[in-house]
């Protein structure tokens, strides 16, 4: 399956990245390397995550993240990769926007 982050997901990304940098030097680029290597996961596990809102949504191990995707043919879609201590409906929001 071919695997295609959206631009929302890629602007969520930078988003956490920045977050992190600021809290500590190197972090951010810790958070990128982490959530890139979860995302390649999906090559070998998309589908088996549990649903919310119509996406599929997996956890990240080391960060309070969610990546949400779909399966489209043969094509994996990341989303939006989402802040799991943000408020519950802002990431119903992000997501019925997205």
């Amino acid at each position: 399956m071919k695997l295609r982050i959206l631009d929302l997901a890629e602007a969520d990304l930078l988003s956490g990245f920045k977050f992190y940098e600021r809290q500590s030097a190197g972090v951010g680029w810790y958070f990128l390397d982490s959530l890139f290597a979860e995302i390649e996961s999906l090559n070998l596990y998309a589908g088996i995550h549990r649903k919310y809102l119509g996406y599929s949504r997996m956890l990240s191990r080391r960060f309070p993240y969610a990546v949400y995707y779909r399966i489209a043919g043969d094509e994996i879609q990341v989303c939006r990769i989402l802040d799991c201590r943000r408020d519950p409906r802002w990431i119903r929001s992000q997501l019925r926007s997205g």
